[in-house]
């Protein structure tokens, strides 16, 4: 790769770095960002520096074992995870690493943006899986993320942040915004009560919308998860419940999801109020 090329990939690296930093996407020195150059190097963001105020020259250059050929920084301290995306999508030409606050609010709470609720979402995305738990920095966090990645260009990381990939880092940085606005509709929604699902057959319908807006989706949505087996490694699984006369179908409460599991239920005025509504609306249908 010539150097004038490079040169604007590592502008593109500090754009994306202070767009991140001043959404509150990362704070102190959180984050990292990383572009695939050719197929033999990785460019990437070092270690211990804001992504608010990096400059061009302080990128380094490794290749896809993580050994730095230039740079006078170490690499950050998370290049295993992005070398083990690079590795898992050929497709991939960048990947982002951030803590945006509300979605890493879901992966702490264990629950994934796995349900139909924004047709934006269904067709960009598909779903958004959490990958398991493991220490940052380790091995741990790539064997994490490879269960995901092939299926999917965004997930949550259990306690930690949120990683995506894309063909450009802005395209990667686009689809972290996307799970963060997505994770505030999802949680002002529960907080009033219910979400409600856009149907499977709707799902259906907005799945053949990707070819026609030239979504380029690792994996195809299943609105039914019976259809992947529950394998998120072939199938971005998306809860959408079967309607043959609606387009959207109220979701189910936590509170039921709870008492499937400890025989006791337990509901919010809110949530009460909209389970009346629902079987007063079925009864007179």
């Amino acid at each position: 790769m010539n150097q004038r090329a490079e040169d604007a990939f590592r502008a593109d690296i500090v754009e994306v770095g202070r767009r991140m930093y001043a959404r509150g996407y990362v704070a102190s020195n959180d984050g990292n960002i990383s572009i695939r150059l050719d197929d033999d190097t990785i460019l990437t963001t070092p270690k211990s520096v804001s992504k608010g105020f990096m400059t061009p020259d302080m990128m380094v250059v490794t290749d896809l074992g993580g050994k730095k050929i230039r740079g006078t920084r170490d690499a950050s301290s998370e290049l295993l995870m992005h070398l083990e995306v690079y590795k898992n999508r050929p497709d991939a030409r960048a990947v982002v690493h951030a803590h945006p606050p509300t979605a890493t609010g879901f992966a702490v709470a264990g629950i994934p943006l796995d349900r139909a609720v924004l047709a934006e979402v269904v067709t960009t995305l598909g779903s958004v899986p959490i990958a398991e738990y493991a220490t940052p920095s380790t091995k741990e966090l790539p064997e994490a993320v490879r269960q995901y990645v092939k299926a999917h260009d965004g997930m949550l990381l259990a306690n930690h942040g949120a990683v995506t990939c894309g063909n450009t880092v802005l395209n990667a940085h686009f689809k972290m915004e996307t799970i963060e606005h997505f994770a505030k509709i999802s949680l002002v929604a529960r907080m009033l009560g219910r979400e409600n699902l856009l149907s499977r057959e709707e799902v259906e319908r907005l799945q053949g919308l990707r070819g026609m807006y030239g979504i380029a989706a690792p994996a195809p949505v299943c609105a039914d998860p019976a259809e992947a087996g529950l394998d998120q490694a072939l199938c971005q699984v998306l809860e959408a419940p079967p309607s043959s006369t609606e387009r959207l179908v109220p979701g189910v409460t936590n509170a039921l999801r709870q008492a499937s599991r400890d025989g006791e239920i337990r509901l919010t005025y809110a949530e009460l109020t909209a389970l009346i509504a629902d079987a007063v609306r079925h009864l007179r249908d």
